[in-house]
């Protein structure tokens, strides 16, 4: 058994656009996202860091990039029997499994930004990472911040906090001097928490009146971790992750109880397939299979 796997924000870069130019449905799905948005998303993509960092900026281009290497590796004739994404990546998931439309999704994420970006002041909210240091631990260990919650369930290895921007830099501090490994992110604000609630609200206005297909191949959601294929649920538990933490790990685990044998990721960059390499899973990213690799490790 096989899982696709999209990745989330932090894995775009300056220059996609122009790398993912060399694939043949790149012309067709690029036109479509510059149409739907009402402006050219494949410049950003090829413009500078600091423009296309911002979440509003991040989603769409990501999405776009992540849906053509589905196209690309689909018609390869490689089809997945699980799809998950991360964060951000379960909506490219959605759309790879048929629940919306490419437009759709492009639509959603742009919108999905924007409302992160409008709940709370930039500057006021942060994430960091925390290498090594038991989950259980971390849960226990934010209790003493004001307004710090675990907001992705990366790996056994890593752990990601997030909330208020001067609670997360005491964090860092207090773990940097107590010997452990702790580094802040470079985010527009703090996903994943409830500070995100103004925007999961302004979603589910978004997502109300859209028509949900059943998917044609069952989704790992973040939110639970488990596979669903019912559209309503599907709707309530995409709006969840929003203000909600990731379950990356356990749907990981969740996919190999399940019987998935290799992970594909689908998107810019490796930062899944590097997670999974580490835990020694099967694990390969899609340039690898479509045309050796150009892309990886980027």
């Amino acid at each position: 058994m096989r899982a696709f796997i999209f990745p989330g924000q932090g894995s775009q870069y300056s220059g996609m656009a122009t790398d993912f130019s060399q694939y043949e449905a790149w012309d067709e799905y690029a036109q479509k996202a510059n149409e739907v948005l009402g402006f050219s998303i494949t410049e950003i993509m090829d413009g500078d860091e600091e423009t296309l960092k911002l979440t509003e900026n991040a989603q769409p281009a990501i999405y776009l990039a992540s849906y053509v290497a589905y196209v690309e590796i689909s018609k390869r004739g490689i089809e997945p029997t699980y799809v998950a994404g991360h964060s951000l990546g379960e909506y490219t998931a959605l759309a790879a499994a048929g629940v919306y439309d490419f437009e759709t999704g492009i639509y959603l994420v742009r919108k999905r930004g924007e409302y992160i970006s409008q709940a709370i002041e930039p500057g006021k909210g942060s994430m960091a990472a925390v290498i090594g240091v038991p989950a259980e631990e971390l849960e226990e260990l934010v209790k003493k911040y004001e307004g710090l919650y675990i907001a992705n369930y990366n790996s056994n290895e890593q752990t990601v906090v997030s909330g208020k921007a001067e609670s997360i830099k005491s964090f860092v501090i207090d773990l940097t001097e107590q010997g452990k490994r702790a580094i802040e992110l470079k985010v527009s604000g703090p996903f994943h928490t409830p500070y995100l609630d103004s925007a999961r609200e302004k979603m589910a206005k978004e997502i109300e009146h859209i028509k949900f297909n059943k998917p044609k191949y069952p989704i790992v959601m973040n939110s639970v971790a488990k596979e669903i294929s019912d559209p309503q649920q599907i709707k309530h538990y995409v709006l969840e992750q929003i203000s909600g933490p990731v379950y990356w790990k356990q749907s990981i685990d969740k996919m190999l109880e399940l019987g998935v044998e290799e992970f594909i990721e689908l998107g810019p960059k490796n930062v899944l397939s590097s997670m999974l390499k580490k835990a020694k899973l099967n694990t390969k990213h899609f340039t690898v299979v479509v045309q050796g690799g150009v892309l990886d490790g980027k």
